[in-house]
């Protein structure tokens, strides 16, 4: 199973067992992320990201200029201990 496929799969159970009311504001937020534009303003395969300076693991601010002098540069994120 690939993963469109998985997300559909878990798509589907969510609108099949969570209560009407959530599964609605879910519809809704989709929708208003939709509308928001903030699609066309997304960074499409082969786009360059912007310059930017972030703080990794330990604190330490780094800048994607810097790292890219060194090379190709793969940028992950997550969302860390929620």
């Amino acid at each position: 199973m690939n993963l469109q496929e998985r997300l559909n799969a878990q798509r589907a159970q969510f609108q099949k067992t969570a209560p009407k009311e959530a599964v609605e504001i879910v519809h809704r937020a989709i929708e208003d992320i939709r509308n928001s534009g903030i699609m066309d303003r997304i960074l499409k395969v082969g786009d360059s990201a912007p310059a930017f300076e972030l703080n990794n693991a330990y604190g330490n601010l780094r800048r994607s200029k810097s790292l890219l002098s060194d090379g190709p540069l793969v940028v992950s994120f997550y969302r860390g201990k929620w």
